[in-house]
């Protein structure tokens, strides 16, 4: 029996193989390098424009919150002023009806 064909066949077999796996080893290697492309872009971009972007938006922020509190509390003043109004407005009212 003679095997040269098969071995020939096995051979090719062998070969294709390694071809595929160069291939995969090759496309890992790509996509790894693609991927830490991809990484430093989006690290370049963050740094460029949301970092700040960010800095400016929690500036306003911060602004808010200080001018909500300004408002807050003038808000409390008006409410303890109309609140003592009131009361000495229902004192006198109390006063003229006993007369």
């Amino acid at each position: 029996m003679d095997l040269t064909t098969t071995n020939v066949l096995l051979g090719i077999m062998a070969a294709v193989s390694l071809l595929e796996a160069v291939a995969v080893i090759a496309l890992l290697a790509g996509g790894f390098l693609m991927y830490r492309r991809l990484m430093r872009l989006i690290a370049g971009i963050e740094g460029r424009h949301i970092a700040p972007a960010m800095t400016r938006v929690n500036a306003i922020l911060d602004d808010v919150k200080d001018i909500s509190g300004l408002a807050r509390g003038a808000a409390d003043g008006a409410n303890t002023g109309l609140r003592q109004a009131l009361a000495w407005l229902m004192e006198r009212l109390r006063d003229l009806a006993r007369r």
